[in-house]
């Protein structure tokens, strides 16, 4: 900061929301500002911070590089603000106003998105949530405060990371409804050679761990392509003789679009399904709530 006697903590906090934002006018409706005010706000901080911090590209701003790098600790240094001068357990959540990003693949906001809106709702109406598929390339989203919060299979090394094991899940086979794999005996043999199978991979991988236990019995599945994620591939299987798989969870999932889903006839790895998230949070009673929400509804009995 070239001029650090100049940023003060509001000024931290507009810089917090305006990179949340990445728009004048949404972080004056955030703020509760003009946007003249909010225009005024934006070039004190650019003054202090010796940057940009948002430029215009097209009809957007995007955050320029150092406003990505030190996003994170703004969040940081905001929060840990926050909890100080919150009155900690007894905080009302109906008065809290913050915005979270759930970093997880589509499946999770298409199974728990509904209910978890209207929990928020009900418990917190200020809390706005946003649902952030995941990506074709690794990234410290959560390091980064591109995320608040990742759920499904968390596959991050990273040392800081908090990481909680919910459940262990199963994967299961989806058809289309009246697929000649249904009817007589489902062996591997025929679950290997009978049709064509949809991969789900969101960097596109053809391979996984039903390729590995169909090997060790000699045998080998015929991969005619994949897709980014669970739902879009129930839509290809509605129409084709395509086998693919989903969660144990999200067999509602297919159930709703008319697919059957059955056990695969295969030894598989379990796995592991839970949350991460940055310990920048641990503290903060609106981040609990977040985490027990979504903790609540992945364990809740899934729907048949």
């Amino acid at each position: 900061m070239t001029q650090s006697t100049g940023l003060d903590l509001n000024l931290l906090v507009a810089l917090d929301v305006l990179l949340e934002e990445q728009s004048v006018q949404g972080a004056a409706r955030r703020l509760h500002l003009s946007e003249p005010a909010m225009s005024r706000t934006l070039g004190r901080i650019r003054r202090a911070l010796g940057d940009p911090v948002l430029v215009r590209a097209g009809r957007r701003m995007v955050p320029t590089p150092h406003a990505l790098a030190v996003r994170a600790e703004v969040s940081a240094v905001v929060e840990r603000a926050r909890a100080l001068f919150a009155p900690g357990r007894d905080t009302d959540l109906r008065t809290v106003s913050r915005t979270f990003t759930i970093l997880g693949h589509d499946a999770i906001a298409a199974t728990h998105g509904a209910t978890l809106f209207a929990r928020a709702a009900r418990e917190a109406p200020g809390i706005r949530l946003r649902f952030l598929s995941e990506s074709h390339v690794d990234a410290p989203f959560l390091r980064q405060g591109t995320a608040d919060l990742e759920v499904g299979v968390i596959d991050s090394t990273a040392p800081e990371v908090r990481v909680e094991t919910v459940y262990e899940e199963r994967m299961l086979g989806a058809v289309r409804a009246g697929h000649p794999l249904l009817t007589g005996e489902l062996t591997p043999e025929r679950f290997a050679g009978e049709a064509g199978h949809l991969i789900v991979s969101r960097r596109g991988r053809q391979h996984g761990p039903i390729d590995a236990a169909l090997a060790e019995l000699g045998l080998e599945r015929r991969v005619v392509g994949s897709v980014g994620t669970y739902p879009a591939s129930l839509f290809v299987l509605r129409e084709t003789d395509l086998i693919g798989l989903i969660t144990s969870y999200g067999r509602a999932l297919a159930h709703a679009l008319g697919l059957l889903t059955f056990e695969i006839p295969l030894r598989l790895p379990v796995v592991k399904v839970g949350l991460a998230w940055h310990p920048r949070h641990d503290a903060d009673p609106a981040h609990a709530w977040l985490r027990r929400c979504v903790r609540e509804l992945m364990t809740a009995e899934p729907a048949a």
